[in-house]
């Protein structure tokens, strides 16, 4: 008899894969599947935050999406008269190695972590569906069908959902799906635009709506966004539409040419009601979709997955308690939310056609753009929630402060930034990483044995001396994912075993 799966992941595209990654780093007994018998080979997602090349770093994958990619820093608002010049993440963003938007298909993200997984000896199951779910005491008996019609049956702990907005997983866990579509109809396109400068995102501002051009490179040099005209006619969408449409909304002589892909599409403003019921989870667009307004949905889905995937592995081994797994949905359901708030408020602004918000579009945003680029503050705290360095979880379960708070550096919950460069590295291995600063001599071996008796493999020591991100003497320990869990001032380390104590599990506890 086939031994039971820690994890069946159902969907192969970016969050199935990031998932994936994790769990064979782990070594989580896990399959993943997905009907589609190929991956993306469109442009989709578009762009890859900071944040998601941080957390994907530690994997060896990020060098090569960066090469792959376009790391262009300027965005241009073509306005009624004028063009604003703005560079992308210039400030706010000291503390990562990756300070840029990455420009770069969904189709080469999926390639390159398909290729990993693959070297990493993770078979994709294509052209393999989940028929049924169904719980069986601590185990769930999952029905698939592959594409030849045969079926087979296997047992899991736990079913992650990373099979998209029309989630399998999701409604047979009779998770509902809340919220609504948009009225508009959008045009997506990638092809070759002359006329236009490269390297630059060019957004144009009109009373009808935005245009929006982004450099891609491949499958073609631009990515092209506009929203269908009111009373054009709903025909098959071709080179001529797109080409009036450009006419109607710039003065600019843009001549589009040589399509690789084109389509017509609603979106959707939806949010799953739980990310967790039982033994079944919600990641990615199963869980939230939403505009694709500030490039944060595949990027969103990729970290649910990071989040997400640790904590399984963690449990399977029997190396934390099954109550860490609340925290996954403690931790990226507000983190949803948020991004489905902000997504729709720049899309309503970008494209209703309200007289005062239409107004405010064309008449005041040219004025008030200006002076909001001048005010470096403010375009910080606005970078820093586009890239999603910003993220933290404060209010977790698994966020914890010690007696002593540090009173400057990061907190619980937040990630932890690159300052000193290379820190992130040191403690992107498997497990968590205790970093401790101040002079080496204060952390002595036999202070840290009771810290570490039992879980030694499962907890990395690195003694910082001047290079910590805490000025002050501070402990403080890093998650799998990279976030801090546990931060306390001084030397006193009876908070961090009661915290540890609370969520790794010594050897020979637990499962």
């Amino acid at each position: 008899m086939t031994a039971p799966l820690d994890v069946l992941v159902v969907g192969a595209g970016p969050t199935g894969l990031a998932l994936a990654t994790q769990l064979r780093v782990h070594a989580t007994r896990f399959r993943i599947l997905d009907r589609s018998l190929d991956r993306a080979h469109e442009s989709r997602a578009l762009a890859i935050q900071p944040r998601t090349l941080e957390a994907l770093a530690g994997f060896g994958v990020t060098d090569e999406l960066v090469d792959r990619g376009n790391p262009t820093m300027r965005l241009r608002m073509h306005l009624p008269r004028r063009v604003v010049q703005m560079p992308l993440f210039d400030i706010g963003l000291a503390d990562t190695a990756y300070p840029f938007l990455l420009f770069l298909s969904q189709a080469e993200t999926e390639d390159v972590l398909s290729e990993h997984v693959a070297a990493q000896g993770v078979v994709i199951e294509r052209g393999t569906e989940l028929v049924q779910l169904e719980p069986k005491g601590s185990y769930v008996s999952c029905r698939l069908r592959n594409r030849d019609g045969e079926e087979e049956t296997v047992d899991a702990r736990y079913v992650v959902g990373c099979d998209g907005a029309h989630s399998t997983v999701r409604t047979q866990a009779g998770i509902d799906f809340e919220g609504s579509a948009y009225p508009q109809v959008f045009l997506l396109a990638d092809l070759e635009v002359d006329g236009l400068e490269p390297g630059a995102v060019h957004a144009y501002m009109t009373g009808t709506g935005m245009l929006l051009f982004f450099p891609l490179g491949s499958p073609a040099s631009w990515r092209m966004l506009a929203m269908r005209p009111p009373g054009t006619p709903d025909t098959e969408v071709k080179l001529g539409l797109l080409q009036e449409i450009v006419d109607a909304y710039t003065t600019d002589r843009l001549v589009l040419r040589d399509p690789a892909w084109m389509t017509d599409f609603r979106l959707h403003n939806r949010g799953a009601t739980r990310y967790r019921s039982g033994p079944f989870f919600l990641a990615g667009d199963a869980a939230h979709i939403h505009s694709p307004a500030g490039a944060q949905g595949m990027n969103t889905g990729i970290q649910d997955a990071l989040n997400l995937g640790w904590k399984l592995a963690v449990v399977c081994q029997g190396a934390a308690p099954e109550e860490l797994l609340e925290t996954y949905e403690a931790e990226r359901a507000p983190v949803g939310r948020s991004v489905l708030r902000f997504t729709d408020r720049a899309f309503t602004i970008a494209t209703s056609r309200n007289p005062a918000l239409r107004l405010a579009r064309t008449q005041l945003a040219p004025r008030l753009i200006p002076l909001a680029l001048r005010a470096t503050g403010m375009r910080g705290r606005l970078f820093r929630t586009v890239s999603e360095l910003g993220i933290h979880y404060h209010h977790s379960p698994a966020s914890s402060t010690g007696p002593r708070s540090s009173k400057r550096g990061p907190r619980a919950g937040d990630r932890l930034p690159d300052l000193p460069r290379g820190l992130q590295a040191r403690t992107a291995g498997r497990g968590y990483h205790l970093l401790l600063s101040g002079p080496p001599d204060l952390w002595p071996d036999e202070r840290l044995a009771p810290v570490l008796r039992g879980r030694a493999d499962l907890v990395s020591v690195h003694r910082l001396n001047e290079e910590s991100p805490w000025p002050d003497v501070t402990q403080g320990l890093v998650r799998p994912d990279g976030y801090l869990g546990y931060v306390a001032r001084g030397t006193h380390l009876e908070g961090l075993c009661v915290y540890l104590d609370r969520w790794l599990c010594r050897r020979g506890r637990g499962r």
